[in-house]
């Protein structure tokens, strides 16, 4: 059968030989293995795989490990921090607002002092800081600043921070740090977030000149001398004013600088209902005066321009002399403040004073 397909497959004289050719039995031809040429140096070159750097001299030069970022714990064992004060910044709001300085003290340190123990606890749980917390507030600070300078003496590391932004700012610390320096111990400043710094960028009021007021005394009669003060400046008044007292503010304030005058309400920095509100005195007393608004407030006041100077009436005048004679000043103190708070001659005040309020004098005014 095979060999019918090959003859329908093979021309005749290809027929013919094969039925001449003797029958021999069929083998198979042995398989030969067949050498592998050699390419040329060139082709072979390049096809061969080249052997990797990092293999081949791995033996006799191990390749250098990549830099890696070290964390705050070990680059704090490599460089450690010589004993001192440590005033460190934390967020005012949100908690990514702390720098990789910052952790690194909080962690290296001895002891931190808090001004809130509960409220500086979850900033360090959040970031898993387990340096021990000690109180330290307006109300035992006096009574803490032994205990502390003996451990700084000893060589430790105290960290002091607030419950936001800088200690020492509005804030406990003050003391602290003078004492410290008079004592020549360290005193070292790691920089963070500041409400008052965040406040002013933003505000769109100038920046060239400000003054930090921060919060206003509890007293009404020193609380407006301080506000006719700033009245009469012309540099960017800053005020921290917590939000119970944010009306009284805005209605004090309404009185004794021009109702026209700008002013910024800057509420819950760096958090998730952070708000800026701008427009004059006038308006935001009329905006915040159903509102009920939550968080510590940082409020910002144009200064002076010489084209809002106006003069008082004798009228605001004698008010003003009254409130403060009221509140404890004598005839000729409050004479001074209300002539540097409104820019009017102290003659003409003290003239006005004589007139309008002679009989309330005290025995050895001027």
């Amino acid at each position: 059968m095979r060999l019918r397909q090959l003859q329908l497959q093979l021309p005749s004289s290809a027929t013919s030989s094969l039925r001449a050719a003797p029958s021999r039995p069929w083998r198979p031809t042995p398989f030969r293995f067949v050498p592998t040429l050699t390419p040329p140096p060139s082709l072979s070159r390049s096809l061969s795989p080249r052997p990797r750097s990092f293999c081949s001299s791995s033996a006799s030069r191990p390749l250098p490990e990549p830099p890696s970022v070290a964390a705050p714990e070990e680059s704090s064992k490599r460089a450690p921090l010589k004993p001192g004060l440590y005033l460190v910044g934390t967020p005012i709001g949100n908690l990514e607002d702390i720098t990789l300085r910052a952790l690194r003290v909080l962690r290296s340190a001895d002891v931190i002092l808090s001004e809130d123990t509960r409220h500086s606890g979850k900033l360090l749980h959040h970031y898993d800081i387990k340096t021990p917390l000690l109180s330290y507030h307006k109300f035992n600070e006096h009574q803490r600043e032994h205990t502390v300078l003996k451990r700084l003496k000893q060589g430790e590391i105290v960290a002091l921070i607030s419950d936001a932004g800088t200690p020492g700012i509005s804030d406990p610390g003050t003391e602290l740090a003078k004492s410290c320096v008079e004592e020549n111990i360290p005193v070292i400043p790691i920089p963070g977030p500041s409400a008052l710094v965040a406040a002013l960028s933003a505000s769109g009021l100038s920046t060239e000149e400000f003054t930090f007021v921060g919060f206003l005394p509890k007293h009404s009669g020193a609380r407006r001398e301080r506000l006719l003060i700033s009245a009469n400046e012309a540099k960017t008044q800053i005020f921290y004013v917590p939000p119970h007292k944010l009306h009284q503010f805005l209605e004090e304030a309404s009185t004794i600088f021009i109702e026209s005058r700008r002013c910024v309400v800057a509420r819950e920095i760096t958090k998730i209902h952070e708000e800026f509100w701008r427009g004059s005195l006038g308006e935001a007393k009329e905006a915040f005066l159903t509102r009920q608004v939550k968080g510590e407030i940082t409020l910002l006041i144009e200064g002076k321009t010489e084209c809002s100077v106006e003069m008082p009436s004798e009228d605001q005048l004698e008010n003003e002399l009254r409130h403060l004679m009221s509140s404890g000043h004598s005839l000729s103190a409050a004479v001074k403040v209300v002539a540097e708070g409104t820019s009017t001659s102290r003659k003409v005040v003290y003239s006005l004073a004589l007139r309008k309020l002679g009989q309330q004098r005290k025995g050895g005014d001027d």
